[in-house]
């Protein structure tokens, strides 16, 4: 169901608020199974390369849960974000800052977000949305922001 405005009946579009989101809570748990079971080793799960330590440690949100396999550290979320509208930031991990003032102004890209343990390496990608304007309107947007600055 759309959101309209209660005056005009207009829809609201909010380019901030996540569509399509994906849960990967099940992966996430098949793969801590897999592993206690000895189906997975130990390197198939904690295999975080260096760039995605870094972006944990420099652009991360600490949590309060501890790692599900050393328990020695507390999980850090970071958020990556994919999509040709947003040109050179495409691929690169982002605040929630940085991805509001990206779907403020650029239509829709994908946002992962990934969970990771410096300690120990584990890594999953615990769910993905969609965020910013609807194909094409992030420019009429623009356009029409400059017409309006002209007159």
């Amino acid at each position: 169901m759309d959101e309209r405005h209660a005056s005009s009946g207009e829809i609201k579009l909010d380019p901030t608020e996540p569509k399509r989101v994906i849960d990967y809570s099940l992966r996430r748990r098949a793969s801590l199974e897999a592993l206690s079971s000895g189906e997975a080793a130990l390197e198939e799960v904690c295999d975080a390369d260096r760039y995605l330590l870094r972006a944990a440690e420099f652009h991360g949100v600490p949590g309060t849960v501890p790692c599900p396999v050393c328990r020695k550290d507390n999980l850090v979320t970071v958020k990556w974000v994919y999509g040709n509208s947003i040109g050179d930031a495409a691929g690169s991990a982002r605040t929630d800052e940085e991805i509001e003032e990206l779907a403020r102004v650029h239509d829709e890209f994908t946002v992962h977000v990934v969970e990771v343990c410096r300690s120990c390496r584990w890594n999953h990608l615990i769910e993905s949305y969609d965020v910013g304007w609807p194909a094409g309107l992030a420019a009429k947007i623009r356009r029409a922001g400059k017409l309006r600055g002209q007159a």
